[in-house]
This record gives structure tokens, sequence and C-alpha cells, in this order.
């Protein structure tokens, strides 16, 4: 048998950053994203040796170790060691034996897409297919998040594993105590279809260490740096406008949002844009954007335009100087999802 999971990426339409402690904790965070059609996919072989074998197929990386109750976290694919030990200590009458963990993510690392949480929410998946664990939504992205910032020690958010774990479009409500509301949002059709035709995905070829920006972010609310604390009260006002103009149909202001929220997100702290970041986001908003952002907590990986009246294809032709690579977005309705297959 074979035991599979899947988990979508996220765009992060507002609100980024309001996630992070000590803000949300302090104050609340607000945060509206929507899943695409971009996934990180785990899968579980049993095998007959008493071994245990990790496989990242796209890094190239793959390492074996004896059948054991733990594995070493020591930088090499700590995420897949990391699942693997909270499991087996969170179930230990699991029917444990040898297996081979397999995984894949369809955007590079860096991408500012949520990828490394979206694969950790994946991996779970496939162990919780493959042993039957009785995990909801809310418990899968709980233990995410607490096995990469507890356990590995991976500073980042809270939307990520909670967006992979619900899929679709979602406001989300971050408080003190890592308590976390989804809202799914119910967006009609022609609402996501128009998204789908006027927003444009550019990588920029670059990728950047996300934890830094997010560490600088967290040191600057501690500290009570007055510019990144107000900027951060303006990411949760996007977030209300966004979730406003998107369930409305308001689509003509969804762009203007978009760039009033990037113009703060920059204040929050050093290191979020750059030269570059800066000359494609001018060549876009004079081809016919009307705002967007980088994705995730900035620095490199993706950034994304909403360009109406077709003006997606005049501005996917002013960026190629820059040397990314343009795509198209399309939305994914559903979250993690798992599978057995047994081949006849």
């Amino acid at each position: 048998m074979i035991y599979r999971a899947k988990a979508p990426l996220r765009l992060g339409f507002a609100g980024g950053g309001t996630d992070v402690s000590p803000f949300c904790d302090l104050h609340g965070g607000l945060i509206l994203n929507a899943c695409i059609s971009m996934y990180a996919y785990a899968t579980i072989e049993l095998v007959e040796e008493p071994e245990i074998v990790i496989h990242a197929i796209d890094k190239k990386e793959t390492y074996t170790f004896p059948f054991a109750e733990e594995l070493p976290i020591n930088g090499e694919l700590d995420l897949l060691k990391g699942v693997y030990n909270h499991l087996r200590k969170a179930f230990p009458e699991s029917p444990w034996r040898g297996f081979k963990l397999s995984t894949y993510v369809d955007a590079e690392a860096g991408s500012g897409l949520g990828s490394s949480s979206t694969l950790v929410v994946a991996i779970i998946g496939a162990f919780m297919e493959w042993l039957k664990l009785p995990l909801g939504e809310y418990d899968i992205a709980q233990m995410a998040y607490h096995i990469e910032r507890n356990e590995l020690g991976m500073a980042g958010g809270r939307q990520d594993q909670y967006a992979a774990a619900f899929g679709g479009f979602n406001f989300m409500e971050f408080y003190e105590n890592d308590k976390v509301i989804v809202n799914p949002l119910r967006i009609k059709q022609p609402v996501v279809a128009e998204l789908e035709n006027n927003l444009l995905l550019y990588y920029t070829g670059t990728s950047r260490l996300s934890s830094l920006i997010i560490e600088a972010q967290s040191k600057n609310i501690a500290g009570k740096k007055d510019s990144s604390l107000d900027a951060m009260f303006q990411l949760k006002e996007q977030a209300r406008q966004m979730k406003e103009a998107i369930l409305k149909g308001r689509l003509s202001e969804m762009g203007h949002i978009l760039d009033f929220g990037w113009q703060h997100k920059k204040r929050t702290a050093d290191g979020i844009s750059n030269p570059l970041i800066d000359k494609i986001y001018t060549e876009a908003i004079a081809a016919g954007a009307t705002g967007g952002k980088i994705s995730g907590a900035g620095g490199g990986g993706y950034m994304f335009f909403y360009c109406p009246a077709n003006t997606r294809f005049t501005v996917s032709e002013s960026i190629q100087q820059f040397g990314g690579q343009v795509k198209k977005v399309a939305f994914s309705l559903e979250g993690l999802t798992t599978w057995t297959y047994t081949e006849k």
C-alpha cells in the first residue's frame, strides 16, 4: 500500500506579519489568505527492512537510518525527521514499522508561499493516513506549528499551517496562548474566476531566509518601535478592507488595498524589499497593475500583482526583463487531502 497526502501553498493577500509573536499575543492578528494550486506532497511506503528512509525528491537528498524511536536533528531534512519524532512520541501505541517517506514541493525553498509549513502539514497527513490518526484541521495545523516553532526552533508565524490544513479563502484571527480562529470565506464563483484572471504570480528568481526578517519584526515589536508597531496595525486594517472587498466583489479596490499593505509592510523591518524588488514593482505598476506585494516575509521569492482589464499580459511582458518566471494563479478550495492506493 502507498499512503499519500498533498497540501496547498498559499498567497497572503493582507495582514501578513500580524500572526507573529509578540504582536498577535499583545494586540491580536488578522490575515486574509487563499490557497493556490501549487502543493507540497508526501508519500509513505512500508518496507520490510527495519529502517527508515527519508527522501526529498526536489532536493535530491536521501538518508537511511536504522529503525528507531527518534531521528537525529542535525540540519539534514529536519522537517521530515521532526514530524516523525513528534508523532512517534504522541502516538507510541500506533503500529510503527520500517517505512520510506518521500516529499516534493512545487515551489522553491524560500518562495514566500509557505512551503516549509505546508510540507509539514502534508507529512503529518501522510502519517495520519497510514496510522489512522484522529486529527482534524485545527489539530493538524496546531501540531505543525508546534513542531516547527517549538521543537525545531524555526522562527515564523501561524498562518501557513492553517491555510494548508483548511484550504480555500480564509480570514484568520490570531490571539495569545496560540489561539487561532479560521473563518472560511464563501467567495462567489465569478469573483474567484475574475481573481484568477487578473492576478499575476512572479518568481523573482531569488530566495530568502524568512526567519531573519521575522526575527527583526518580532524584535521591533518587542522593543516598541513606533513605526513598526503602527505599520502592524495598518496591516490589520488592510485585512479588514480586503475581506470586505472580496466578499462584496469590489475587485476594483483590490490593487489599491494590496499597495496600501505593501507600503506599510516595508515599514515593519529592514530587508523586506530591495532594489530588484522595487524595480519589478515599479515596472509592473507602470504597465497597468494597480497594486501588488511580495509574498510571505519578504526579501525574495514570489511577488504577485493585481492587473485589471487584461493588463496581466502587458505586465507579464514588461517584467520579463528581470529574468524571473511569470506564473498563472489558480486557487485550491480544498486543504490537506490524503488517500491510500493499492495496486490491483
